[in-house]
This record gives C-alpha cells, structure tokens and sequence, in this order.
C-alpha cells in the first residue's frame, strides 16, 4: 500500500475528529468488523478498462476484505455506469468515482493501485503513467503492443519503486500439470516444448460507420492511428476472426499475442526460461505451411505450430537424472489477484512480475515479425535490437498518435 497516502489517510480522519462538536458514529464498516481490515489498512483501488475481462477484474478485487474499490474508467459511458453501480451495490453506498479519462483518476492521490483491461495499444502509456503517478498495476495480459514498449514498463516499474503484475492467471492455473514434471525432473533434461496458437494479426480496411452517442472513439483510439468507427473495430470479442480489436495489428498482435501470452507464458514457465528472451528465431517453410523455432542462448528450443506437435508437448530425456527444483506458486491467498495484493503489501515482486510477463510477450512479438519478414532473425536480448538488420528492427516499435508519447 502507498505508505504516504496510508498515513495521510490516517491524519485526515483525526483532524476530522477533533474539528466535529456533535456527537457522530464510526460505522463497523469503518473500524474492520467481521475480519474486514479498517478503511485506513485496506487497497484503494481504481479500474481502467471496465468491459470483458475489466468486468471480471473488477469482481476479483471487490470481492476482496483488503480491498476498498473507489474508482472506475471507460469510454463506454453505459459501461463505466454500469460498473460503478455494482461497486456501489457491494458497498450500499454511491461513493465510486466515473471517469471517462483515465489520467484524472490517475491523478486521485487516494488510489494505491489499479487494474488496467483495456485494449492491447493502450497498456503501455497507461501502465507507465500509473507508475508515475505512484500507484502499484495489475496489467491484462498481452502486457505490450511492441517490444520496446515491454522494456519501457519494465523500466517505469522499477524506476519508480511499483509493483506491476501480468495479468495471465494460465500460466499457473492451466500448465501446472506441463510445468511440475518439468521442474520435478521426471522427463530428465528438457529439450523443447511446442506452442500451437494463432492467427496472427491482420491490417483493418473496415469502413466507417457512426460513432455511438455514449462512446468517446478519439481517446478509445488513443495511441493508435486514426481510423473510422466500426463495432467491429471496437468489440472485445475472444473470437479473433475479424469481428474484434484483437483481431487487427492497429490494436492488437492477434491470437499470436493474445493467447500466445498464455501459452508461450506456460511454455517458458515450464522449460525454465521465464527470465531470458530467444537469441533467434529460425523461420520454417515447408510445402505450404510455416512454423518456428525459438532458440534460446542456454540451447533450449520453444517451437511454434510444428508439424505434428501438439499444444505444449515436452521433449525431454526420460530415465535421465535431473536434480528437481521447488515451482514457484503466487504469494498470498486467493490466486494471481491475491498475489498482486499480498505483494503490494509485501513489496514483493509478484509471480507474473512485469519483466517476466514482457519476456513472455517479446516471444509473440518475434514470432509476428518473423511471420511478417518471412525469414529467420537473430535478438540481442541486452541490446533490444535485430544486430545489423535495419529491416527488422524497424518492427520493434512503432510510431504513436499525438499526444501519446513514451518516452
């Protein structure tokens, strides 16, 4: 918790107290009944991007006794009413705060950390602004949109002393079962693993249509280039097949990105890679299909949609010995969401802590470019660069709309 805000909060309410003459009660609410800490000890926390998973976000953190949830931002006005009326249900009062701009609640020295599920392209400026306005950040996972906005979060996260999560409750949920084998030593030494996700991204030619009264489409854009409005632009649907953002590389890096944060994140949670990123990716074309070939500098290989391979199959040396390793789990109670709350508590870094949740991404990203070039690279993980190749390395970032720079 922002330890400044804490004792703040603490020395308005015994101002308070001394400036009131009549006599007033402290509610239960108020002093911690029922196990429920005192308002002064819980979380502030705001919400950035309230549709889809924002919406379930949202009931992970009020559902929780630590938690006081203040403030809710969309630019879906009927979306941001709508969430505000569920926290004001919860707590039988009307106090959350609507923004329609997230940088004013950002601004609200109250909060101590929000949960950002807004589209892909926005992630990045929203994340690092939270980190300089002090508040500590769940980020919905795909974490970036380019490869070097990944390292600018990681630089803003420990620049500026915050705890800043990774969003992908998979990585732990779905791959243990692919993971504890790994870890435990019972397939001796990893060789490789294989991811089947997809599709990649596609460029978005949809033609305009009018913008809904209740819809601010300029700062639903934000960073990305201008386009006309279109519900098929702007639906949060999981289907990547042309009908939602996650479909189009304005917004998103496609299924690549979007499952492949889960997939690639329980692939390289299993074969122990977490902290690096790949030395190269070798392209693959055969007949008409392509695939790819992560290789790591320790030797270690994550396959892309290998011919033949299913969805996170291991190889490994049965019946050779491997010394078994402890698989880091979530701190706290109650999943990836108490996780990030014990460690904002704690000042621990968290199980999904930023870097290793961008060096997951960086996976997806390589693949898309290798994708897009046709042709394998070498990355310089140090010096987050394609060495001596011009043409790739125009792909690690990409140019942002005004006002909506990182630095």
């Amino acid at each position: 918790m922002n330890k400044a805000n804490h004792t703040t909060r603490r020395e308005f309410l015994k101002r308070a107290s001394a400036a009131i003459a009549a006599p007033y009660v402290i509610t239960t609410g108020a002093l911690g009944a029922d196990g429920r800490p005192s308002a002064s000890e819980r979380i502030v926390m705001g919400g950035i991007g309230i549709g889809n998973m924002g919406s379930g976000d949202l009931a992970n953190f009020l559902g929780r006794a630590d938690v006081q949830y203040a403030a809710v931002c969309d630019v879906r006005k009927s979306i941001r009413e709508g969430a505000a009326n569920n926290v004001n249900k919860h707590y039988g009062n009307s106090d959350c705060k609507l923004y329609n701009d997230f940088r004013e609640l950002l601004a609200r020295k109250d909060i101590d950390a929000v949960h950002i599920a807004t589209p892909d392209h926005w992630h990045a400026v929203i994340m690092v602004h939270a980190c300089r306005n002090g508040k500590d950040v769940y980020c919905q996972k795909p974490e970036s949109l380019t490869i070097r906005e990944g390292r600018l979060m990681v630089e803003a996260a420990r620049r500026y002393s915050r705890v800043v999560s990774g969003g992908s409750q998979r990585v732990m949920d779905d791959y243990r079962s692919t993971v504890e084998p790994c870890w435990n030593g019972d397939l001796g030494a990893i060789k490789s693993i294989n991811v089947n996700v997809g599709p990649l991204p596609m460029e978005c030619n949809l033609p305009g249509q009018p913008v809904p009264p209740d819809i601010d489409w300029d700062m639903w854009l934000g960073p990305a280039p201008w386009g006309p409005y279109h519900p098929y632009r702007m639906s949060g649907s999981y289907d990547i097949n042309g009908t939602c953002w996650r479909s189009w590389r304005d917004y998103s890096g496609g299924g690549m990105t979007d499952w492949g944060a889960h997939h690639f994140g329980g692939a390289t949670f299993a074969v122990d890679v977490r902290e690096l990123q790949p030395a190269e990716v070798v392209y693959h074309a055969e007949k008409d299909a392509a695939f790819l070939t992560f290789r790591y500098a320790n030797g270690m290989l994550i396959h892309h949609n290998h011919p033949g391979m299913e969805n996170m199959q291991v190889v490994g040396t049965p019946g050779e010995k491997r010394e078994p390793k402890s698989v880091p789990s979530y701190k706290g109670q109650g999943g990836i969401y108490g996780d990030f709350l014990h460690c904002v508590k704690t000042r621990q870094r968290p199980f999904r802590d930023i870097e290793l949740a961008v060096n997951t991404v960086v996976v997806a990203h390589l693949g898309n470019i290798a994708y897009q070039l046709k042709r394998s690279l070498a990355w310089d993980q140090a010096k987050q660069q394609f060495p001596g190749d011009e043409e790739a390395n125009r792909f690690v970032d990409r140019a942002k709309r005004e006002p909506w720079q990182l630095g």
